[in-house]
């Protein structure tokens, strides 16, 4: 069993445990997170709804992220992150939420965000956390790394912790 798998299956049992759902919001990982967690079978007690936003406008459309943040502070930020979370609980009616957006490559990247960046946030009803991240590697690592880190945060935050710690 690979690594993602195994950790989509410890989400689903500590949300099972909890009677609890889970939403995603992925741009860069295009719906891997998703895609990980139903691999596991009966994934439908405790997935809901995943949304792959890719472009800005379906951010917008889809999660309602205001589009004053596109220009202000770009896709790839903790603002977006944190608004993507929101619009997928509102959207899904999720308790739990996970949103990622980043700057998978080859190209796309910028001094102040170069390839590789990735920002995450975590919800639990109104609790936010996200962090910025760093991967190495090519377009395929990044959004694996994306998607791990993901799962991590998720599996901490739904077993009461703090899902940007450790």
């Amino acid at each position: 069993m690979s690594t993602l798998t195994e950790l989509a299956a410890q989400l689903g049992h500590v949300l099972q445990q909890k009677m609890a759902q889970v939403t995603t919001a992925e741009s860069c990982t295009g719906g891997g997170i998703a895609e990980a967690i139903t691999r596991i079978a009966g994934s439908s007690a405790w997935f809901e709804a995943g949304f792959v936003t890719y472009s800005n406008r379906q951010k917008s459309c889809q999660l309602r992220v205001p589009e004053h943040l596109f220009s202000e502070v770009g896709a790839v930020s903790r603002e977006v992150v944190e608004a993507m979370t929101r619009g997928a609980q509102a959207a899904s009616g999720a308790r739990y939420a996970v949103a990622v957006s980043g700057v998978a490559g080859p190209g796309g990247g910028s001094p102040e965000k170069p390839v590789g960046t990735v920002w995450l946030a975590w919800a639990c009803d109104d609790e936010r956390y996200s962090r910025r991240f760093q991967f190495d590697g090519d377009r395929q690592a990044v959004r694996e790394q994306s998607v791990k880190a993901a799962l991590v945060g998720l599996i901490r935050l739904a077993a009461g912790e703090n899902p940007i710690e450790g």
